[in-house]
């Protein structure tokens, strides 16, 4: 019989040791860039999270730094001795969940939230049609004549105002679940469409799939599929987030693909982590490096394959917003580029520092909305400065959030996602010339 976990075990109190202090990790941290104190930096942290796992400080104590915590896993890249933050993080999370008290409506709702709604695809295309319906009756329109978004909770109705047109229910339903290669069959592959993005980004996915088949992949849209569990995971729903996972793993298993693909850079950078959630050595952590080394975000699928040329000149200058987590975690930078290098008529001029977080990260522009505004503000100076009319993100948070930026600075900026791109520079099957 396993002994149980000890608050030392929750929280990978032993990984706490391998920081050394050095504070290579400050300059990369936009919490403490912005918030300018020790506790909300990540060497700090680790510090308290160390006291809390001794018994030297309570877990209350602990919470505000840690939920103030992105997660964006810049200090990880920087960190010159390997320390494995994210671990502790979602360790310490998971020891703050388990140990709160909550209010009965409040345990309720996020009950209801993180057990039924997000994992699953039929209420969450509900949402989506709720949200068509609102735009299409002209509820919205009548909403921001009033000024009623700018007083919802949690300043939902702001980041409403910015979504982007819903498809129609029938759009939804009709369609296909297998999609052929438009050209020779390089690869079969799975599409993960994520809680959010078949929500709220359902045209993206559909645009996904449009290009993947261009360049010559079959896909496969597996019904089965359920939400990844970063949202857990970012929650301290440890459990919840384990149980999303062999539910994923265990359908992809039946499946003959070569690939699951991903347009989402949390979700992918949550599934290439699966095996971190299992015993090492057990049945499912050897399933889940199964299912880990199939794992690719679509920018290098599309990449590797090489089918697509673009035909229609864009002309006009574009930035680049990535993903933390496809930078910090996934390790993806090149293929997003190499990409919008081969729309004809794009300048691309970078960020002065493009890896700075946009303070999406996953839901905290909700529940840490003024830090979030202030690592935002920071961000759309860094992309105005560039003089782009378009800035390109690999990630629906990531474009929610600089969407809001754009409108909240008045840029005249517009945020889209690289699919979208892709797809305005009207792709085609690439023709081969015979030498």
């Amino acid at each position: 019989m396993n002994e149980p976990e000890t608050l030392k075990d929750v929280m990978n109190y032993e990984k706490a040791f391998d920081c050394v202090q050095c504070g290579y990790c400050l300059p990369a941290c936009p919490t403490y860039e912005t918030m300018e104190t020790e506790t909300h930096s990540p060497r700090g942290r680790i510090q308290l999270m160390k006291l809390a796992a001794e018994g030297h400080i309570s877990l209350h104590e602990l919470e505000d730094p840690v939920e103030k915590c992105l997660g964006c896993m810049a200090c990880v890249t920087v960190c010159p001795t390997n320390v494995q933050y994210d671990q502790m993080l979602e360790g310490a999370k998971h020891a703050i969940e388990k140990n709160k008290e909550k209010p009965k409506h409040q345990a309720a709702l996020e009950k209801g939230l993180f057990e039924h709604a997000v994992p699953s695809s039929k209420i969450m295309h509900s949402v989506g049609n709720l949200t068509w319906m609102y735009q299409k009756s002209g509820l919205q329109t009548f909403a921001q004549k009033l000024g009623i978004l700018s007083k919802t909770p949690l300043h939902l109705g702001e980041f409403a105002s910015v979504l982007p047109p819903m498809p129609s229910p029938k759009q939804r339903a009709s369609r296909e679940k297998v999609q052929p290669a438009q050209q020779k069959e390089k690869l079969r592959v799975a599409f993960f469409t994520g809680c959010v993005m078949d929500s709220v980004f359902f045209t993206i996915n559909e645009q996904s799939v449009e290009l993947l088949t261009l360049a010559g992949a079959s896909v496969v849209i597996p019904e089965e599929q359920t939400c990844c569990g970063a949202l857990h995971a970012h929650a301290g729903r440890h459990d919840e987030a384990v149980a999303l996972a062999k539910q994923n793993i265990q359908m992809l298993e039946d499946l003959n693909v070569d690939r699951i693909v991903n347009n989402a850079g949390g979700c992918g950078a949550q599934m290439i982590r699966y095996d971190h959630l299992f015993d090492e050595g057990s049945d499912w952590h050897k399933r889940a490096l199964a299912f880990v080394a199939k794992v690719e975000d679509i920018t290098k699928v599309l990449a590797e394959l090489d089918g697509l040329q673009f035909t229609k000149p864009l002309n006009y200058t574009i930035t680049y917003q990535p993903s933390c987590h496809m930078t910090n975690v996934q390790r993806i930078t090149n293929e997003p580029r190499q990409l919008m290098n081969q729309l004809p008529g794009v300048s691309v001029n970078e960020m002065n520092d493009p890896d700075f977080c946009c303070g999406s990260a996953g839901i905290y522009n909700i529940v840490q909305y003024d830090e979030s505004m202030k690592i935002l503000d920071r961000k759309m100076g860094d992309a105005q400065a560039t003089n782009a009319q378009v800035i390109v993100t690999t990630n629906p948070g990531c474009l929610l959030q600089m969407k809001y930026g754009a409108e909240r600075a008045s840029s005249g900026q517009r945020a889209v996602h690289l699919i979208e791109l892709l797809i305005e520079a009207e792709p085609k099957i690439k023709q081969i010339k015979n030498v």
